[in-house]
Parts: structure tokens; sequence; C-alpha cells
């Protein structure tokens, strides 16, 4: 095999010997500089490079099974992007801005190496139909990584439940103290949020798992090409039915940054309260010193930036989001250099999920402790249990909005004279009804409060351990099912 060494940017006549670079004897000049940087998407589309690599693998194999070619030198085509893979890997294949695009780059260097063989590998295929098939590639791999990441943050979350199956939080609506809950049952709320992330990202891996390969520049190609035997080889599950729509579907693109920002979403939810847990007004955590910074100026501070940065990040996605639809929503079929504008936006909304999915899990896995004596204490220092009063009252005989109006009036006295509902007498009680016994002060300590919650899916611990065996088993089940890495 040749194996010349590789030139730092593309030579003079590019891929097509023209003097305009790398398109046809159509064109009597070179770009302009400036727009020969303007045009450029080497910079960020160099991250396809493996991606196009086995695509234009599979495509030479085709070519040679088809009889496009020969197969001597469908081999001899397959054993030069072999080279190429090679020189990347060693870092000496470093493409310039002459080469505009990674596709024109691998081509280039494949002439460079096989003389005019490497001007054969582009036969029966389009730019256009190349960039989706590698895009499609990247983003399929790039969804198992996202799938393994949540996988990780679930199971740290799952951790965290089952050190606190017995431990009660203030749960809240508004941001005010409502019920007491089970601190793993919220911790398993989030859990959920992360399945149906996982179940959203399959969902869109489907769809990303067509293959546009064969539709060429937009109308399929007179050769006599087998576009299934390039789909089989690059694992793609179908074919697009229809070449317009091969080459400027973006619809994937769109859907999996939907995706990628309701993770996010979690993902900043839970980040703020975590913010508002290690705060002295709450004080529900402590922060490790591995995931906690402190302040330049003031010596006592320990500030969560891991949950900071997280719930800042998810802008990113979301403006990624609003990118991509606002760079499809006019575009005529079929391909347009809109599209180039796609890959900077799903690259940084793919490494924004994955870096945050692994900083909240390294920040559940050592990065914090909950406090329980301080959860304790807020449990019991509030009318979260004035429900619970309304529960009794209604297991007795009173209609609930009757006994509902009574506890108000009951709250509001505690008020104005500073005391809890656990610290009445059975004589405050019985003056405000005859149904109160003296099992009423068992009735609504917090324990009792939340072990009552017995409905399926409540905060009951009866129930909490039923929803944390399932959760063990749902992550034992796709821990084993998980994609590898080359998905």
């Amino acid at each position: 095999m040749v194996s010349n060494p590789p030139s730092p940017s593309a030579a003079a006549g590019g891929v097509t010997g023209s003097s305009a670079g790398g398109w046809s004897d159509r064109f009597e000049q070179g770009l302009h500089p400036a727009i020969e940087r303007f045009n450029a998407s080497i910079g960020f589309d160099i991250t396809l490079l493996q991606e196009d690599l086995d695509g234009s693998v599979a495509h030479a194999r085709m070519l040679g099974a088809c009889g496009v070619i020969e197969p001597d030198e469908a081999e001899r085509l397959v054993e030069g992007l072999e080279t190429i893979r090679a020189e990347a890997a060693a870092g000496s294949f470093q493409p310039g801005l002459a080469d505009e695009d990674v596709h024109f780059a691998v081509e280039r260097r494949l002439i460079e190496l096989l003389g005019p063989l490497g001007k054969k590998l582009h036969t029966g295929r389009s730019r256009n139909d190349q960039v989706g098939t590698d895009l499609r590639l990247w983003l399929r791999r790039r969804i198992d990584d996202l799938d393994r990441a949540l996988l990780r943050f679930e199971a740290a979350l799952l951790a965290q439940a089952e050190q606190h199956a017995e431990t009660l939080i203030p749960g809240y609506t508004h941001l005010q103290r409502a019920q007491p809950v089970c601190l793993a049952h919220h911790l398993l709320a989030y859990i959920a949020m992360a399945e149906r992330d996982r179940q959203r990202l399959a969902d869109v891996r489907r769809r990303v798992d067509l293959c546009p390969l064969g539709a060429a520049a937009l109308a399929g190609t007179p050769v006599p090409i087998d576009r299934r035997h390039t789909a089989a080889a690059l694992g793609f599950a179908d074919l697009y039915d229809n070449s317009l729509d091969a080459v400027s579907d973006r619809d994937f693109a769109v859907e999996f940054m939907a995706a990628a920002s309701l993770v996010m979403v979690h993902l900043s939810r839970l980040s703020e309260e975590v913010i508002l847990w290690a705060s002295e007004e709450f004080g529900f955590i402590s922060l490790s010193d591995r995931c906690a910074t402190g302040s330049s100026l003031m010596p006592q501070k320990k500030n969560p930036d891991v949950p900071e940065l997280v719930r800042g990040k998810s802008g990113r996605v979301f403006g990624h989001l609003m990118g991509l639809l606002t760079m499809i929503k006019g575009l005529p079929l079929a391909y347009n250099k809109d599209f180039q504008e796609d890959k900077e936006a799903l690259f940084d909304g793919v490494r924004t999920c994955l870096d945050c999915l692994e900083a909240m899990a390294i920040l559940f896995e050592e990065g914090l402790q909950f406090r329980p004596e301080r959860l304790e204490r807020a449990v019991e220092s509030d009318f979260s249990n004035a429900t619970d009063v309304a529960d009794y009252l209604v297991g007795r005989g009173v209609p609930f909005r009757e006994a509902y109006q009574l506890v108000g009036g009951l709250v509001k006295d505690c008020l104005r004279r500073g005391v809890l509902l656990r610290q009445l007498s059975l004589e405050e009680w019985q003056a405000l009804h005859p149904a109160f016994e003296e099992d009423i002060h068992a009735a609504i300590a917090p324990r009792q409060v939340v072990a009552a919650r017995r409905s399926e899916g409540g905060t009951g611990f009866e129930q909490v351990r039923r929803q944390l065996q399932r959760a063990r088993l749902l992550l034992q089940e796709s821990s084993g099912s998980a994609p590898d890495a080359t998905g």
C-alpha cells in the first residue's frame, strides 16, 4: 500500500484537480479567503472522522460487491481508509482549512495515498447523503453513551434512596411545607424522570437508525448500488424510502435535542433542590470538599458549584433546540447549506448532557450527605400534619369539608399562640370536636403520617420498599442490556 506522508492541507486543486479547489471546471476561481473561512466546517466536523471512515469503508465494499469497481480496488480503498484512521490515531492526519470539510479531507488524503483509484470512492454518493449518514452514526453512538450515563446517575440516586428508606423530609407544594414524605420516595421521583429520559432517547434512536446513504444529492443515482448492503454493514435498522427526505431530514436532530432538553430540565430541577438543601436556611445536606468550592473572600463559604453549573448549562441545550427548529423551519427540499449549522449544536448538546450527568452522578455518589437529625427536626416543627388531623376526623364520620374548616381554624389559633398541633392537650382537641381521642397524638406524629400513605405509589414505607425493589430490578436488567460503546 502507498504510504506517503499526509500534507497539512489540501494541495491546489483539492480533490478534483480544478483551480477552484474541490469544484468542477464549471468554476474558474477559488473562493475569496474570507468566504473560504466562512464556508468551511472542517474546524468542527472533524468530530465525524471515524463515522466518515466507517461509512466510506462500507460504501467501498458495496461498490466492489456490486461490480461497480473491481473487488481488489474496493479492498485497496478500504486499506487506504484504514491507513487514514491509523494516521488520525497517531496525530499525523491534520486537515487544514482548504479541505473545507471532513469528507473532502478524507478523499483528498485517499487520493494522495492511492492515486487515481482514490477518486473512485465517491462513485454513487454525494456529500449530502454522506454527511447525513455520518451524523446518524455519530448520534446513535452518543445516545448509547447517554443511556449509560443516565443509568449511572440513577444508580447513584438509588444508593442514596436505599440508605434513607426510613428518613423523612418535608414535602413541598408552591415551595411551602405541605406534608412529610419519605426521603427515598423523593429521590425515586427523579429516578422515574431519568427512566422517561431513557425511554425518549431510545425512541429517538429508532428514528436515527435509518440509512440515507445512496440517496446521493437528492434524487438517487443511476449507478447500480445496493443501499441495503451498506445499511447492513453499518448496522442500520432500515433505509429512508424517499431520497429527498433522506438528505433533508433533520427531525431526528430536533427530537434528540428536545429529549436532551428534558434531561437537562430534570437535572436542573434536582440541582435547584440540592442548592436549597445545602443552604443554612434548609441545612438538609452537607457538601463534601470533593464537589464544592470556597469563596476567594469569605473563608466560611462552601459553594454548591456542581448543581449551580448544571442549572446554568441547561440553557445551552435549550438554546440549541430553538436554534435547530429555527434553522429548518423555512428550508425548501432538499439539501441546503443551512444544515451545516446542525453539527455544532448536536456536538455541544451531547457533550453538555454527558458532562452534567457525570457531575450529578459523582455529586450523589460522594459529594453530599443528608443530615437525618436536621430533617427530623424540620418535619416536627411545622403544620404539615394538618391534613392528617382532617383525615382523622373523616375516619370518624365527620364530612371532609367540615373537618377541613375546623382544622384550618385550629391552625390559625395555634399560629396566634405560637404552638404546634403536636403540643395540644387532649382536652384542647376534644374542645374542638368530641371525636378526638387519645390516639390523636400518635396519628399525627410525622412517621405515622408518612406510614399512613399506603395507596399505590404513595410515600408510605411499605410502598417505598416496593418502589425500591422495582428500581433495583430495573437497573439490574437495564445495565445487563445496555448497548456497548460501538452501538
